[in-house]
């Protein structure tokens, strides 16, 4: 499946859950030495699962939270979709966005998380960055797509799914570096010469002058607006206002009874990978000691009333596009007209 003549090159993957700081990682990967990331894509954080026809995207696998449980999205040497023809698809639409003149390729895709087999694979020479995030912060980011959206419960059973699934496959790596977004945000150079190194280059020099690109982003139909040679900046603020807002619903919410049995269902689990749901909180070991017949059941109760809520949510969403799409399409143009017209004047 491999050319020799790519072991020119290296091939960078950065890998994680969505919302874990993938995008931003990616894209300063991308401004080290001698490295390009995908540009001018015209797809969303140019991500390269949007530019390729070879196997299916996130969004097509149930999105965010939902994903990693379809079987598709779990990629590794043994798969189907891995021949020549494939993986010359695959090289080449990435390469059309890259700049060839330089040495080592960078592509950011989170779902790349469960997929480093399939691409070690498909590119000799290949390199995985693995950044993971508190599932707090992960799993309540993750809700803002209302589009898709999904319970507390079932999101942090796919983080701890996707994470259980990279761990079976770690040990299949060549290479494969890993960090934390709470350690990258507090500390970005060191990070940043880290990551240089294990690829093989160098952190640059800060520009004197720089230019500026404006990238597609999800609810902003503006665009952001990003350096092309600086490194972008992250801040901790994001992550410390999601786990002040867990706290706030562990200990005032009305239905903080679903919340603590969250933090039961999963406290072991999540201390596997050095997260905590209570830590910081001043009344934590209460919330693990609430264990009872009647505590159990009713949050049990309450992760079935959540999932099945979020479920409504979705059809309530996707069957009123679907009818907008079928008005549209009965409707004819001039009756339309009409409509927008009418509105207009009421505004």
């Amino acid at each position: 499946m491999q050319d020799q003549t790519e072991f020119d090159h290296g091939y960078v993957f950065i890998c994680g859950m969505p919302r874990s700081g993938t995008t931003i990682l990616g894209r300063n990967v991308g401004r080290l030495v001698d490295c390009t990331d995908l540009k001018n894509t015209g797809t969303r954080a140019d991500e390269g699962q949007n530019v390729q026809n070879v196997y299916p995207t996130a969004h097509e696998l149930g999105g965010p939270g939902r994903f990693g449980f379809d079987t598709r999205a779990h990629r590794t040497e043994s798969s189907t979709l891995l021949t020549p023809e494939n993986v010359s698809k695959l090289r080449a639409s990435w390469h059309k966005y890259w700049d060839n003149a330089k040495r080592i390729y960078v592509e950011k895709t989170p779902s790349n998380l469960l997929a480093t087999r399939f691409l070690q694979a498909a590119f000799a020479n290949s390199y995985f960055i693995v950044i993971r995030r508190h599932p707090v912060p992960v799993a309540m980011a993750s809700q803002k797509w209302k589009f898709n959206v999904t319970s507390l419960d079932n999101l942090f059973r796919h983080w701890l799914h996707c994470h259980a699934l990279f761990e079976g496959d770690r040990k299949y790596l060549k290479r494969v570096y890993e960090l934390k977004y709470e350690n990258y945000v507090e500390d970005q150079d060191k990070y940043h010469n880290e990551i240089a190194a294990f690829i093989g280059t160098q952190v640059p020099e800060p520009p004197k002058d720089d230019t500026f690109r404006i990238v597609l982003q999800w609810r902003n139909p503006t665009g952001l607006r990003v350096p092309e040679k600086g490194m972008e900046k992250a801040s901790p603020i994001h992550n410390q206002k999601y786990l002040d807002r867990w706290h706030k619903l562990l200990t005032e919410s009305p239905f903080r009874i679903y919340y603590r049995y969250l933090v039961r269902k999963y406290e072991s689990q999540f201390n596997q990978y050095g997260y905590s749901l209570i830590s910081g909180l001043p009344d934590g070991n209460e919330v693990l000691c609430e264990e009872g017949m009647i505590a159990n059941g009713l949050g049990a109760l309450s992760c079935v009333a959540a999932d099945t809520g979020a479920l409504m949510w979705r059809v309530a969403l996707r069957f009123g596009v679907a009818s907008r799409q079928v008005t549209k399409a009965i409707l004819p143009q001039l009756v339309i007209g009409k409509l927008k017209q009418l509105r207009a004047t009421e505004g």
